[in-house]
């Protein structure tokens, strides 16, 4: 609901959220590693991850456009600014003039914490995130990708001239993903950052017994 909201706010589209998704009992960070995509990451780890979901190329694309609104560390692109797969060199598919103002923001050697535009309207929740992807400027490695591979380059384009058909994408893709299952056990939380005590369950339900008893 908070990125349905989030993404309204910023003058994307609505969609209507289906309530009553449980939350995991455990948290694993091997399990997080294996499942969230890594900002180095290119086009063709990104089909195979998400094709495991059974999410298309197409979802994949749409949903990438929700860094069409926010910001991401240094940390996460000097690979990409001075050591691309190794070379000792800079990404060749980032634009020239896009690589200098990087390369100021995050020079080598410079605080990895600090923070770039993921695309030119960081604020507004739009498709100006696909038309920086076909001008070389895109931020992340795994967002720039996207335009350089084949199999993704033509939802690139087309979502760069059409904005409705990305909207709409991103709707469908939002939905998809909302509907993944777990199939481990789950349970609704008082509190989503952390699983419900069970020593407080046992109370409220001893309460609820009392009452039923006294009623």
């Amino acid at each position: 609901m908070a990125a349905r909201d989030a993404v309204v706010l910023s003058g994307g589209p609505a969609w209507e959220v289906k309530l009553g998704r449980k939350d995991s009992l455990t948290a694993n960070q091997e399990d997080s590693n294996n499942i969230m995509p890594s900002p180095r990451a290119n086009a063709s780890l990104l089909i195979n991850l998400f094709d495991k979901f059974n999410l298309s190329i197409k979802d994949l694309v749409a949903l990438s456009g929700s860094h069409s609104i926010g910001k991401a560390r240094c940390f996460s692109i000097v690979f990409r600014l001075y050591n691309q797969s190794g070379t000792g060199r800079p990404d060749p598919t980032i634009e020239p003039k896009f690589r200098e103002k990087l390369d100021k923001l995050c020079p080598l050697g410079g605080e990895g914490n600090v923070t770039g535009d993921l695309d030119a309207t960081p604020e507004i929740f739009d498709n100006q995130y696909f038309k920086d992807l076909v001008k070389g400027r895109g931020f992340l490695n795994s967002d720039q990708t996207l335009f350089t591979h084949v199999q993704t380059r033509e939802f690139v384009r087309q979502f760069s001239v059409n904005q409705s058909e990305f909207f709409n994408a991103f709707i469908e893709g939002m939905i998809k993903m909302g509907d993944l299952q777990s199939g481990r056990p789950g349970e609704i939380r008082r509190n989503c950052r952390m699983v419900n005590s069970r020593r407080e369950d046992t109370v409220k339900g001893l309460r609820k017994k009392e009452r039923k008893l006294i009623m």
